[in-house]
């Protein structure tokens, strides 16, 4: 037979448009629930005069939803496509963001964010990375480092306008806004995203080649998740506040997260690419590393322009370590339950980011400062280093597969 009747053919260039649109969905989205009430702390704060703490917790009950939900719209999108269940969630976020306008109760904001979490969240991140994936046979890790970054910067972008947005008008009118403009961009986008069609036939596996079975590979991505998402939802959540305690800045104070997540947008690109060429698990390893041993880094800053210029470096490390996740997971599961076992993974780094981002309040409120919560953060970046290095050892002690 000839190359010619073997060979699979030119690749879709729909496949650009999947992961632009996907970029743009996971950018607004995420960009609201994974980071984007950080800038809501003060105002709500001196609202109703709640904790740090407790203010904290309704954006965590916001990524315990998606860690929830994902796991179900993960397994869902396997069985009914993908584009039914980001509409779902393309209208589940700016409903509950509106609602969340006029809540009164702390309770009120804890199911609101939850149910966006879970019904918005948790059926857009899981499945429309996993069909990104699915459009590509090569390259994959950079197109998925491309989509990630969408959602860099909108965890940049988003709070940065909305902390403007609420000087200007006040946090209900802000949230109000936020979910007309989040109705009318989500929708259009989720009809862009078509099923990825079938890929060719797999050749046989090399000899010596024994990849781990998932049973055990599932439990290790997830532990490893849950540590580096713990790490990294400390200054994704609380660098907004630690500068203004810091400074006495108010909306100004966004400034440096921006810059952060731009910075990270590169990060996800780069580290992308990177696992295309090494691997996708020392990819993630030197993503992780760089975050972990620059942590501690922001509390010795003591002025805007000092946060101004360690955002960035600590940022595009950052950035990194989402992509080098998510390539992981693609390069272990099998296709056919990807978007299940992405949900899977995935829901243990937003239960990490919850926990992360509710102890680094909490420890606020018990020590008065943040050292406590930073030093919580670089353990668990180490955590994880330990459990990724711990998978890679096994995979190249078996001859297996390009993730090493």
């Amino acid at each position: 037979m000839s190359q010619a009747a073997t060979s699979p053919g030119p690749e879709p260039r729909y496949r650009w448009v999947i992961v632009i649109a996907a970029a743009l969905v996971l950018g607004i989205a995420m960009g609201q629930l994974v980071n984007g009430l950080s800038v809501f702390f003060l105002p709500l704060e001196a609202e109703f005069g709640w904790s740090r703490g407790a203010v904290a917790g309704i954006n965590s009950a916001g990524l315990v939803g998606i860690a929830l939900g994902g796991i179900v719209m993960g397994f869902l999108a396997d069985r009914i496509g993908v584009r039914a269940i980001v509409l779902t969630g393309a209208v589940a976020i700016p409903l509950a963001t509106i609602l969340a306008a006029r809540a009164e109760a702390l309770w009120q904001f804890y199911a609101l964010f939850f149910l966006a979490g879970a019904l918005g969240g948790g059926a857009l991140f899981a499945p429309v990375i996993a069909l990104v994936g699915g459009w590509f046979r090569t390259g994959a890790g950079l197109a998925i480092g491309i989509a990630s970054a969408g959602q860099a910067l909108g965890q940049g972008g988003v709070p940065w306008a909305l902390g403007h947005l609420i000087s200007w008008t006040g946090w209900q009118s802000a949230l109000t806004i936020l979910g007309l403009v989040t109705a009318a961009t989500l929708i259009p986008l989720a009809l862009l995203l078509r099923p990825a069609p079938a890929p060719p036939p797999q050749p046989a596996a090399a000899p010596g080649r024994a990849p781990l079975p998932t049973a055990l590979v599932l439990p290790a991505l997830s532990l490893a998740v849950l540590g580096c998402c713990t790490g990294m939802a400390v200054p994704l959540m609380h660098l907004v506040p630690l500068i203004q305690g810091a400074t006495g800045l108010g909306a100004e104070a966004g400034g440096p997260l921006l810059t952060m997540l731009v910075a990270g947008v590169g990060g996800r690109i780069f580290f992308g690419r990177l696992s295309d060429m090494i691997g996708a698990l020392p990819a993630w390893m030197a993503a992780t590393a760089w975050q972990t041993a620059l942590m501690m880094g922001f509390l010795l800053m003591d002025s805007l322009t000092a946060f101004f210029l360690f955002a960035p470096l600590y940022g595009f490390g950052y950035g990194g370590v989402m992509t080098g996740v998510l390539v992981s997971v693609r390069a272990l599961t099998p296709a056919a339950r990807r978007a299940s076992a992405t949900g899977i993974v995935l829901s243990f780094g937003w239960l990490g980011h919850a926990l992360g981002g509710w102890q680094g309040g909490a420890l606020f409120d018990l020590t008065g400062a943040y050292t406590a919560t930073f030093a919580v953060a670089t353990a668990a970046g180490a955590a994880n280093l330990l459990i990724v290095g711990s998978l890679l050892l096994a995979l190249r002690q078996r001859g297996a597969p390009a993730a090493a």
